[in-house]
């Protein structure tokens, strides 16, 4: 058996988005006991493709590792979660191989054992970090910044802000047309390459995770589009 990881976005119809900031807490209960997800993270979602503060009270979003991926078949077909995805206004799924990465979330070194991936077609992107409490104002100032300057980076296909809480557990999940299109965002944008160094100097998280994935299964829609050419709309 080898690892995987997956990434879920789920929209839910206007009059639904009550029950869809309920379920952040209850769904939690429930995956607790999904035979072979060994690590998840149920999160809200920002505004759009705005990465900055704010939020999406109908759009929600998960991050899962499983066992293999026999684990993430089984739950698409007949958990009671994933039949409930079925009748959101729109839900993209993508199934991850890692290419690339270090850090933690949450104290697990999620990238372990995952089945390794190919960066020569589109690439995912999955950032957070745990920022420490006192660094929250100037985060967010350069969060402000580098969303700016991210938007107009050459080779993003789209983005979206998420987070397990509205300040300091903060991530992104991006789609990129190509690994060289990364490389020059990441190492070519001024105010990013700035950001950088004032969160090594400034100490500003206390956790952090950085990863490359091969997006190599995808199905439905996000942002009314199939963004990959693996995509499958259904």
């Amino acid at each position: 058996m080898t690892r995987i990881a997956s990434f879920h976005l789920i929209r839910e119809r206007r009059w639904r988005a009550p029950l869809a900031l309920m379920r952040l807490g209850t769904d939690r209960l429930t995956l607790r006991g999904v035979s072979g997800l060994s690590f998840w993270r149920l999160m809200g979602t920002g505004a759009g493709d705005d990465t900055g503060p704010g939020i999406d009270p109908r759009r929600t979003a998960l991050f899962a590792v499983w066992e293999d991926e026999a684990d993430l078949d089984r739950f698409l077909a007949g958990h009671r979660i994933a039949r409930r995805w079925g009748s959101a206004e729109e839900s993209f799924h993508v199934r991850l191989r890692v290419i690339s990465g270090h850090g933690s979330w949450r104290g697990v070194e999620v990238l372990d054992g995952l089945e390794p991936g190919s960066a020569d077609g589109p690439v995912a992107v999955v950032t957070r970090a745990d920022v420490r409490r006192r660094s929250w104002r100037e985060f967010g100032r350069a969060g402000r910044e580098v969303d700016t300057e991210l938007h107009g980076a050459e080779g993003l296909i789209d983005v979206v802000g998420i987070g397990e809480a509205p300040v300091g557990r903060l991530a992104t999940f991006s789609l990129w047309e190509s690994n060289d299109a990364i490389d020059r965002w990441a190492f070519e944008s001024p105010r990013h390459l700035e950001v950088i160094e004032q969160t090594r100097a400034g100490d500003w998280y206390s956790e952090e995770l950085f990863a490359r994935f091969e997006p190599y299964a995808a199905t439905g829609a996000w942002a009314g589009r199939a963004p990959l050419p693996t995509n499958r709309l259904r």
